[in-house]
């Protein structure tokens, strides 16, 4: 990873269950990413940390107050090698999940997560996803 990768933070916001299920939004846009499922995130901002950013992005895209929790995998590119993508466990607190800025939602289980288009940067962590999942004591 470059030193000055920008980074982009992702929260696999669980809702606990029975079975435990991790939140996908789908993408409105841009129109070649439209119709792509992702995980809620975004960049992080100058001085921000990948906390405040997941916060942030998900009040701001979802209308949903999170607690974040630990990471999920290791660092991985995202769109090119200017990009790294991070993932982090995460629960709402406040609010119902809404797509102010996506298609739509939906709750997958373990064994749903390969029914939804990821985008490419995403699918890296499906596995780790499920697997987490699985075993999740949240």
């Amino acid at each position: 990873m470059s030193m000055d990768a920008i980074v982009v933070v992702a929260a696999a916001i669980v809702a606990p269950g029975p079975p435990p299920r991790v939140l996908a939004a789908q993408r409105a846009y841009p129109e070649s990413l439209a119709g792509q499922w992702e995980l809620p995130g975004g960049k992080v901002e100058p001085g921000e940390t990948d906390i405040a950013a997941l916060v942030r992005e998900c009040r701001e895209e979802f209308g949903v107050s999170i607690v974040v929790l630990d990471r999920v995998g290791v660092d991985l590119p995202a769109v090119d090698p200017s990009f790294v993508l991070r993932v982090w466990w995460a629960r709402v607190v406040a609010g119902e999940p809404r797509p102010h800025q996506h298609s739509a939602l939906r709750w997958l289980a373990a064994d749903e997560h390969d029914e939804v288009a990821w985008l490419p940067a995403d699918r890296p962590h499906v596995v780790p996803l499920r697997a987490g999942l699985v075993d999740w004591r949240g």
